[in-house]
């Protein structure tokens, strides 16, 4: 009877180890990440000053996120996410185009958020992080004023 118990306490063991490797809280994605400005496809002059993302897991296994952006004239911009990473849609704060947002993290290297503003779909972005830890890949999915899909891929380094 020991024997079946330990056998039956190895096998729950052994399968619990999968889910705790893929958890947010050992994502290469935590960690605050920046866009070089001067590689944007714009003009200099209609280019933000900045662009951060910050990525947390907090305490009970929702993960926050973050977006800062210094406009060229100063002014800021800024939305804050805190939310189950199970496709469950909840409230984005802040001024950034977006009041709603559904997440997931299909593996821990990737992060697939869902946008909504004023009860219209706005856009999906997926984040991947490269291998060594130090490059953020943001794949921006959405449909342009004239209704035709876009996709646009934007590189983020991450923050010492």
């Amino acid at each position: 009877m020991k024997t079946m118990f330990a056998v039956l306490l190895t096998a729950v063991a052994l399968q619990a180890v999968p889910a705790l490797a893929d958890s947010p809280a050992s994502s290469p994605l935590a960690g605050k990440w920046a866009i070089d400005v001067d590689k944007l496809p714009m003009p200099p002059e209609a280019r933000p000053k900045s662009v951060t993302l910050e990525f947390h897991t907090q305490a009970d296994g929702k993960w926050n996120t973050q977006v800062k952006i210094v406009n060229p004239d100063g002014s800021t911009m800024h939305s804050d996410a805190t939310l189950p990473l199970d496709g469950t849609p909840g409230p984005v704060t802040g001024d950034y185009w977006a009041d709603v947002s559904a997440m997931k993290m299909p593996a821990p290297n990737v992060l697939v958020l869902q946008l909504a503003y004023k009860g219209t779909p706005s856009s999906t972005r997926i984040y991947t992080v490269t291998g060594d830890g130090k490059t953020l890949t943001e794949t921006k999915a959405f449909f342009s004023k004239e209704g035709s899909p876009m996709l646009q891929t934007t590189t983020f380094s991450r923050v010492p």
